[in-house]
């Protein structure tokens, strides 16, 4: 398995009745909680209710997108999972360092 087919963003869910967002509540989990299938991962808030979201894969938390009392749109992605976090450490990647650079900077820097 590729590291990006093990990492899948878990997107907040259509609540019904025609809502659009909600509110980040309560993270029931953090980064690096090994989490089951399932498993109430966030409480959410919309204009009809309070409601927790069970996780739609198990696995490691790689990533939270938005903290508490934040405003989501239905559909963003709101947490990422490693679901093989046993495979070892994921790959993710990132921009290069300015050190890591040939040159050791940006080329489109001014003084």
């Amino acid at each position: 398995m590729s590291d990006m087919s093990r990492i899948k963003e878990f997107n907040l869910p259509d609540l019904g009745e025609g809502l659009t967002e909600g509110e980040i509540l309560n993270w029931l989990v953090k980064v690096g909680d090994i989490i089951e299938l399932n498993q109430p991962i966030v409480e959410v808030e919309t204009a009809k209710a309070a409601v927790e979201i069970p996780a739609k894969w198990g696995g490691r938390v790689q990533a939270i997108f938005h903290p508490e009392g934040a405003t989501v749109d239905v559909g963003a992605p709101i947490i990422s999972i490693d679901t093989d976090p046993d495979a070892g450490p994921v790959d993710t990647p990132q921009a290069p360092s300015a050190a890591a650079q040939p040159g050791g900077g940006s080329p489109t820097a001014s003084a």
